[in-house]
Parts: structure tokens; C-alpha cells; sequence
């Protein structure tokens, strides 16, 4: 089984949070899984937000920066290609009026790109995990 985890989610396989070990427990029974190439970017832009904001330290933040650095060549990347960014368009059309974002728009496509394969999907982001639903995605 695949899965397609979003940054919102992945940040709990790193830095203890609500759900955390739910997430872990389901991923045992994944053989790959599936990472936006933005993520590289949002999970460190995440992690220095926690940091600004005093849930983490600074040191701590840079060994889970490593960590997940060290851990790339565990995951397959989607990368922003084109195709996503033209469907990441038609999202923010279909779905902007409902607060679809830009960066959320990316990761709704790289996930779309899954679609059709035994894959489920975990976000943490309640707006996504709606429309996620609403596109017959298999959210956990």
C-alpha cells in the first residue's frame, strides 16, 4: 500500500503531537510513501515557526531538520512539474471560495496525482482533509 502524507501531518513523524502515534501505527503497513517536493521547504519553515513561537528549541529544531534530511531517500518525492501547478491551479478555482490556499493548493494536486491508486491519505489540515474527501481521496 502507498501513502501520501502532507506537511501537516508528516511534522508529527518528527516532533511529537496529537496524533502522532496514530499516524506511525498506520504507516506500518505502507510499503511507500509519497512526499511533495514542496514539503522539503514547509517542514522547515514549520519547524523554525515552532521555534519563533517557543514550542521548540532551536537545537532541537535542527536535529529534527537533520533527521528528516537524512530520511529523504526514504520517501518518493512528486515533483512540482508542471502538471501539478496547472491542476493546483483548477483547485484554487474550484476551491478557493471555500479558503483553499496556494501552498495547499500544491500539495491537494501532488496528492490528486495518487488518485487512482491503492494509496491513502493523511493531512492534519481541516480544510484539506474536507476537500480531500470531496475528491474521493482515501483520508485517514
Amino acid at each position: 500500500m502507498k501513502a501520501f502524507i502532507d506537511t501537516s501531518s508528516l511534522i508529527k513523524l518528527y516532533h511529537k503531537e496529537i496524533d502522532s502515534n496514530k499516524i506511525l501505527n498506520t504507516l506500518s503497513n505502507v510499503e511507500d510513501i509519497y512526499l511533495s517536493e514542496l514539503t522539503r521547504i514547509e517542514v522547515l519553515s514549520a519547524l523554525w515557526k515552532k521555534v519563533r513561537e517557543g514550542s521548540l528549541k532551536e537545537d532541537n529544531a535542527i536535529k529534527v531538520i537533520s533527521c528528516f534530511q537524512s530520511d529523504y531517500n526514504k520517501f518518493q518525492w512528486i515533483k512540482l512539474e508542471t502538471q501539478i501547478i496547472e491542476t493546483a491551479s483548477d483547485l484554487l478555482m474550484k476551491y478557493g471560495n471555500k479558503g483553499l490556499r496556494t501552498l495547499d493548493s500544491l500539495q491537494f494536486a501532488s496528492a490528486l496525482i495518487l488518485k487512482d491508486t491503492s494509496c491513502i491519505f493523511f493531512t492534519s489540515d481541516k480544510l484539506l482533509k474536507t476537500l480531500f474527501i470531496e475528491e474521493n481521496l482515501n483520508v485517514i
